[in-house]
């Protein structure tokens, strides 16, 4: 099993910056991908940003360029720098977990909201 503690979130003004952070514990396998995703109001939930830890990097098309995620294998932490946010921005958080080996599943943290007043 693996674990997920998600730190940051709140509120902000449009235009801010917040920062997301996620650690994982447990059974870390050690290629695997770390990153979050989000759930705005009673849409799907959608890809924010993942990272590999070989350098695998996705964002998704509404952060681009605003959203910086960066991990430290090291610590199987796994933070998201959200810059310029808008209100289109808030919703729940998630931090998400897939190992690409051993017992292959999603993991997910809690969640975190993040509000932005516009």
């Amino acid at each position: 099993q693996v674990q997920l503690v998600e730190s940051g979130g709140g509120l902000v003004q449009a235009g801010g910056t917040v920062r997301l952070s996620c650690v994982a514990s447990g059974s870390i396998f050690n290629r695997n991908v770390m990153g979050w995703y989000r759930q705005v109001a009673e849409e799907e939930r959608e890809l924010v940003a993942t990272l590999g830890e070989s350098g695998g990097l996705n964002y998704g098309h509404s952060v681009s360029g605003r959203f910086i995620i960066t991990r430290d294998a090291g610590a199987n932490t796994v933070t998201l720098e959200m810059d310029s946010l808008k209100s289109e921005d808030t919703g729940l958080y998630y931090c998400y977990y897939h190992p690409l080996g051993g017992v292959i599943r999603d993991y997910w943290g809690p969640g975190t909201q993040v509000t932005v007043l516009s």
